[in-house]
């Protein structure tokens, strides 16, 4: 058992990439990031949302997309997790939906053995238009509809993990109907207008009055597209605390989940047992 598992801790790392319309530069840009943290001694690491593809125009997700179980994208995180041997959440990756025109915004979560243990599909979908931008994620995606967690033992400690992605994070009945979990996991592609008004708020919310570490890994750059995303990777504990943040550019944050501050946090504050409806 290594020295941090005994104690009750688990070292994590977000990573934030400026994805471009290629997947192969994509996803050698996620390995070399992944393989950076697990040299760290990183135990779980997070990729951003569309990590894999932020294409021209917002079909080229659909021609990119995969069946579950079978593709490149995914052949490609199973190696990368296997070889890291670490738990690997891929947040988002473009899977075949009912619609054939369009993809489910698909979170996947990777074993150190390369096995795939879980999924989320991403439930709301951005809207958003002004007189210069404008987002519907919905002509091209279809809306998952069933919430997702998953629970991961390191050196016989479990750990709890909610998912959601992006949109998800405006909508708090989203993170009560998870129940209690040790932290949420955010990939994000947030927009540079909304995420420098919303974002940060947003996170320390959902950390508060659930009582768990937030931990967001985001898109953070301009774009070959001309999009621009906001970044701010961070990781928040229980109280509401940044612990540490990645402001823009390619790169990881990592950082300790605490059993001990979870549970002084919770003692000393028992919101969750306080709660009626």
């Amino acid at each position: 058992m290594s020295a941090l598992a005994s104690t009750g801790k688990l070292k994590i790392a977000s990573i934030q990439m400026i994805s471009t319309p290629t997947i192969h530069e994509n996803l050698s840009t996620a390995s070399r990031l992944v393989k950076a943290a697990a040299d760290e001694g990183v135990k779980l690491a997070v990729l951003p949302e569309y990590f894999c593809l932020m294409g021209l125009k917002d079909t080229d997700k659909v021609h990119a997309r995969e069946k579950l179980g079978n593709g490149p994208i995914q052949a490609h995180l199973s190696q990368l997790a296997k070889e890291n041997n670490l738990y690997l959440v891929a947040g988002t990756i473009p899977l075949e939906a009912s619609d054939p025109n369009k993809v489910l915004n698909t979170m996947l979560v990777f074993d150190p053995s390369g096995k795939q243990i879980n999924r989320y599909d991403k439930i709301h979908l951005f809207g958003f238009q002004t007189a210069t931008e404008r987002y519907q994620e919905s002509e091209t995606i279809e809306a998952g509809n069933e919430p997702g967690l998953f629970k991961i033992s390191v050196d016989g400690i479990e750990w709890t993990f909610g998912m959601s992605v992006c949109y998800d994070l405006r909508f708090p009945e989203l993170y009560r109907t998870l129940g209690t979990v040790d932290c949420h996991i955010i990939p994000a592609a947030f927009t540079y207008t909304t995420g420098k008004d919303h974002w940060e708020v947003l996170l320390r919310a959902r950390a508060i009055e659930n009582q768990c570490y937030v931990l967001a890994s985001a898109q953070g750059g301009t774009h070959i597209n001309q999009r621009r995303t906001w970044g701010n990777s961070m990781l928040i504990d229980p109280w509401g605390n940044i612990l540490t943040n990645l402001p823009e550019g390619e790169g990881f944050i990592s950082g300790v989940l605490s059993k001990d501050k979870l549970n002084e946090v919770r003692s000393k504050l028992p919101a969750l047992a306080h709660r009626k409806l």
